[in-house]
């Protein structure tokens, strides 16, 4: 007795689809394609057939196993538990239907399952009167989808879930979706300040003719004292003096307006040297921090416009920071 060909493990079988990927006697859709092979050897096992049955009787189509319709009905009847298979067509023309019979013994009780396949079921697939083996074996199509419906009803654990080489050829072949796959993180909304709009550019005007004056000294103009001096005073960030004493506090918060603007405008100082941005911003909120007299003292129109130039400033220079 010969010695049996089957692979008795996972290198074997590998290699023995390399093999019959070589060969003329495998099937032409076999061949150069060991991978294929070694799937299809793989369904032989689950169903019981041996390497070489089933690269006669599975195909891959459409990307599925499928079994043909008579290895099905002989792996069927080779079940012990089989009782029998009966197949008849009834009926003519548009009228045939055909039918599949399948019993099946469960201990002492026995199951019968009949499947049926018409014309007009074929009509409604759009199979009927289609070019290949629909034209030239009516009879026959009808009677493999009866006999594919039984089998898979009455023993889909025999089948692992198999269809029929001819029931799979009769299905379209599903286009291919090549729409890239969303990002599941672009679902993700961003926190409540990634979505602000971005801070509008900040333009520095000049500031009033007053303000560029060089301030003679109180006394020598004949003006009274000025109430409240401190507010009339806009230190710069290292709390020196921005020009000189104000007049008014008008002319104190337009300076102070100003001077802001100018912390985002100029990227260095008066020596030249280079304002890192993180700088800048610190030197902005010390600018904050030692002119609050000034800002307590602003009318409402001075005071709002400060209070939002000094957030989009931040802003600003933030969103340069993290480029």
């Amino acid at each position: 007795m010969l010695p049996t060909l089957a692979p008795q493990n996972m290198t074997e079988a590998m290699e023995y689809s390399k093999i019959l990927a070589t060969s003329n006697m495998v099937p032409a859709g076999y061949k150069g394609k060991p991978q294929d092979i070694l799937v299809a050897i793989g369904w032989g096992y689950e169903v019981g057939l041996q390497p070489m049955q089933a690269l006669q009787n599975i195909a891959v189509i459409n990307g599925k196993p499928s079994v043909y319709g008579d290895a099905a009905l002989a792996l069927v009847k080779a079940d012990s538990r089989c009782a029998g298979v009966k197949e008849w067509i009834e009926g003519e023309g548009d009228d045939m239907t055909a039918h599949c019979l399948v019993k099946r013994r469960y201990n002492e009780d026995m199951e019968e399952t009949v499947a049926t396949f018409s014309v007009l079921d074929a009509k409604q697939a759009r199979l009927w009167g289609k070019q290949g083996p629909w034209q030239q074996y009516p009879k026959r199509m009808l009677a493999m989808r009866a006999r594919g419906f039984a089998i898979r009803d009455a023993f889909p654990d025999a089948m692992k879930g198999m269809i029929t080489a001819e029931e799979a050829q009769d299905y379209p072949t599903a286009p291919r979706d090549v729409t890239p796959k969303a990002n599941p993180l672009d679902n993700i909304k961003p926190p409540v300040e990634a979505v602000q709009e971005a801070p509008a550019p900040i333009e520095v005007e000049p500031i009033e003719e007053a303000i560029e004056i060089q301030e003679p000294e109180r006394d020598e103009l004949g003006l009274p004292p000025l109430p409240n001096e401190d507010a009339m005073v806009v230190l710069l960030h290292d709390k020196t003096r921005y020009k000189d004493t104000f007049e008014t506090i008008e002319q104190s918060s337009l300076a102070l307006i100003h001077l802001v603007k100018l912390y985002v405008k100029n990227t260095h100082n008066l020596k030249g040297e280079e304002m890192p941005v993180r700088d800048r911003m610190t030197m902005i909120k010390a600018v904050r921090d030692n002119n609050r007299i000034v800002i307590e003292h602003m009318n409402k129109e001075h005071a709002k416009e400060f209070g939002d130039l000094y957030i989009r400033a931040l802003k600003t220079l933030g969103a340069q920071l993290a480029d």
